[in-house]
């Protein structure tokens, strides 16, 4: 039950207007108990009158005693008046009004309760709701990044494993040219291309030498020379010789103004140390 505010006044003055009445009604009681008592009669004296003329002729008699004063008669304290049967009426109907509006407040009150703690059920729902979609959101964010780190782990490994790969097969094909240029070498070696480069490199040192005085016919030397990519000596040592000092100096010296050395026939043959035999004869 919904309390409009025209009833509300209309409790309001009933309450003042009965207040008022019970204020005027105690007012009024207390005024006649002072009335009556002011107004009590007060107790008559008993006395005699006597003529002075008598009073010289005769003695004068004991005085008799005054009689004593009678008590005032006790004033029956009454009370405030009793209300009328109309001001009774009046105060049921405003005790009435006042019980009607205090359960109508209570009433209020306990909707306006109601209605906080729907407002409070409604935000503690909305603020729950809240941090479960944060936290979902939170959730998704991290299986996405565990996701773009897996990929990123996988994608790497793939990367790892196509290198390695790579790697694998340009190493098997280093080795095979590597075994096919030895294999070629060695082929070269064995074969007349080898023995015809170093023909060719000891013409050319023979032809470079100045036959010193006390060379004697058939001089034969191994040869010890270090040369670089082109063909350029760099170092020469003389092994095996049957000629003197001043013919293994020559020889030296012939081999320098040889350089640079011709190159190979073929460039798989090239080596830095090579072992050539001088026999100029």
């Amino acid at each position: 039950m919904v309390q409009r505010a025209s009833d509300r006044w209309i409790s309001i003055a009933l309450s003042l207007l009965l207040h008022g009445a019970l204020l005027a009604l105690l007012v009024y009681g207390w005024l006649m108990f002072r009335e009556e008592r002011r107004a009590a009669p007060t107790p008559p004296i008993a006395a005699t009158v006597v003529d002075a003329r008598t009073l010289k002729g005769l003695e004068q008699p004991a005085p008799r005693p005054a009689a004593a004063p009678q008590a005032a008669p006790p004033v029956e304290d009454v009370g405030p008046p009793q209300p009328t049967p109309e001001e009774r009426a009046q105060r049921a109907q405003a005790e009435q009004a006042e019980q009607a509006r205090r359960q109508a407040a209570e009433q209020k009150a306990a909707e306006e309760r109601a209605a906080a703690e729907k407002v409070a059920a409604a935000k503690a729902a909305e603020k729950a709701a809240a941090k479960a979609a944060a936290d979902r959101a939170t959730a998704e964010r991290a299986a996405a990044a565990r996701a773009a780190a897996e990929k990123a782990a996988a994608k790497a490994a793939a990367e790892r494993a196509r290198q390695d790969e790579q790697d694998r097969v340009e190493r098997e094909a280093d080795l095979k040219r590597s075994l096919a240029a030895e294999e070629h070498a060695d082929a070269a070696r064995n074969g007349a291309a080898l023995a015809s480069w170093e023909s060719m490199i000891a013409a050319r040192i023979t032809r470079a030498w100045l036959r010193p005085p006390t060379a004697k016919a058939g001089i034969d030397c191994m040869l010890n020379v270090t040369q670089v990519v082109g063909g350029e000596v760099t170092q020469v040592t003389i092994g095996e010789c049957n000629g003197d000092a001043a013919v293994r100096q020559s020889i030296e010296d012939a081999v320098y103004r040889a350089s640079p050395l011709p190159p190979p026939p073929d460039p798989s043959l090239f080596d830095r140390s090579l072992k050539i035999r001088f026999k100029p004869d």
